[in-house]
């Protein structure tokens, strides 16, 4: 299981203008909301978490994982993907700016373990962040994804 058979087009949006960090994780939020993840409750809980405990979901240079706990605004685990036109600063002192947020929503403490998975195997191939960095299309960053997939498989 990799990460194009959990991400839809409509989890997907590259070249978006974003004012700032806040904006960033509320339009990934939305994506979750838009594909029935998450309600926009989650999105205010994701943003809430980074206000309360710093820039840490900057987990790779250029890379923000927009998460929150488990709550009832989570209704299955899913994951969306934010590709930024301009980064972003969080106020990460190593990873700034971003580029890219992925918003991950699980149910519970173990159910996204897979999705972690599949996530920190692209997330660790520099080659392949590289090409989707340049994916013009929603189309187009699943393509890549099911194609490395395939690849390593």
């Amino acid at each position: 299981m990799g990460l194009s058979d959990e991400l839809s087009e409509d989890a997907i949006a590259v070249g978006v203008h974003a004012d700032d960090w806040r904006d960033a994780v509320r339009q990934a939020g939305a994506r979750l909301t838009a594909t029935g993840v998450t309600t926009d409750e989650y999105t205010d809980e994701m943003i809430a978490t980074v206000d309360k405990l710093g820039p840490y979901i900057v987990l790779a240079p250029g890379i923000a994982l927009a998460h929150s706990r488990p709550s009832p605004a989570v209704q299955r685990a899913g994951i969306s993907w934010l590709q930024l036109a301009e980064p972003v600063e969080f106020g990460h002192e190593k990873n700034d700016p971003v580029w890219l947020v992925v918003a991950l929503a699980a149910l519970d403490h173990d159910g996204h373990i897979g999705l972690m998975s599949a996530l920190a195997a692209v997330l660790g191939d520099t080659d392949l962040l590289a090409t989707l960095r340049d994916a013009d299309s929603p189309a187009r960053v699943l393509e890549i994804l099911s194609t490395n997939e395939g690849q390593n498989s």
